[in-house]
């Protein structure tokens, strides 16, 4: 039963849902990758900065930047290859101009992203900025504390799923004991929302891959600032999210799921050439009666969510 499967798997990679099974890996080169802990290189003058895979497969990898031109694309013959379909041969450069490195795109058909925005021409990057090239994100790191900062990013990547910047699967799972450990302990209410994007692999379909992922992304961050900082909000599965809720009964179960339910149709979602909308399925079950336990509290939010999709979609169940 899928409820099940989500709730168990929290230990498993925590990047490995995401909205498509990627077709290709991206390559290890013995030139550009660096194993986790590599303590890299920290001349400065262009030297002790790296890029680090935070979405995608080889998640955590780290590749080293120094003052050479440094390439991103399909290539073999790349710095660093990234065998997807999404990826052009010769996708993006990083040169080091001015005492910083910069990024360009080099004619690529998808485009290269930094901070979520297509660029065009030569943009300087700094520390912590997001690169997307295809389907995975890469992290821009420098400075002198190089080699704490890849450790504590690192440490992140085990708990929040880098696409939504929600909390993936794993934190999830570990969030889902505890909580339902303090919840008997203490007799308080715990209740689960579930949900999925309705329809999603149509959008998939239509619009590719790419697009799939700005609504899983636009969708999440649009559902996260209207959420209490208490509440729990996961990505649980390529388009399927949870939102734990602490000491929520039932019926303000069925309230949060109502407010994330009228987010999600009313939030536009950017695909650059145009704008689509989407709208989400939601179960929503609590504590008590014949749901005793952590798993069956996931089973049952799952049930109703079924129940929604099969009424319609678009809609509350539970």
């Amino acid at each position: 039963m899928r409820s099940l499967r989500w709730a168990r798997d929290a230990s498993i990679n925590p990047l490995a849902t995401s909205s498509r099974r990627t077709k290709g890996q991206v390559a290890t080169s013995p030139t550009a990758f660096e194993p986790p802990g590599y303590p890299g290189k920290r001349s400065g003058g262009g030297e002790g900065a790296c890029l680090v895979v935070i979405y995608g497969p080889e998640l955590g990898r780290r590749a080293t930047l120094t003052r050479s031109a440094f390439e991103i694309g399909r290539s073999a013959r790349c710095e660093l290859p990234i065998d997807q379909e999404t990826v052009s041969r010769h996708h993006a450069r990083i040169g080091f101009a001015d005492g910083t490195h910069t990024i360009e795109d080099l004619g690529s058909t998808n485009g290269t992203y930094l901070r979520d925005v297509k660029i065009s021409g030569r943009v300087p990057l700094k520390h912590g900025d997001q690169i997307k090239v295809g389907l995975s994100i890469l992290k821009y790191m420098a400075g002198d504390d190089l080699e704490s900062n890849y450790h504590e990013e690192i440490y992140r990547l085990m708990t929040v799923d880098a696409l939504t910047q929600t909390f993936n699967k794993r934190y999830f799972g570990e969030a889902l004991e505890r909580e339902h450990n303090r919840s008997k302990r203490y007799d308080r209410a715990l209740s689960l929302v579930a949900f999925d994007i309705d329809l999603f692999k149509q959008v998939n379909d239509s619009y590719g891959h790419v697009a799939g992922d700005k609504v899983l992304a636009q969708l999440s961050q649009a559902i996260r600032s209207r959420l209490r900082q208490q509440d729990i909000f996961a990505r649980v599965g390529g388009e399927e999210f949870a939102v734990l809720l602490p000491e929520v009964p039932l019926a303000g179960a069925r309230v949060t799921a109502e407010k994330v339910r009228a987010i999600a149709e009313a939030t536009p979602v950017d695909l650059g050439e145009q704008v689509v909308r989407c709208t989400v399925s939601l179960g929503v079950a609590t504590l008590g009666g014949e749901v005793e336990t952590a798993e069956q509290l996931v089973a049952a939010a799952d049930a109703r969510l079924y129940e929604a999709k099969r009424a319609g979609r678009n809609r509350v169940a539970g």
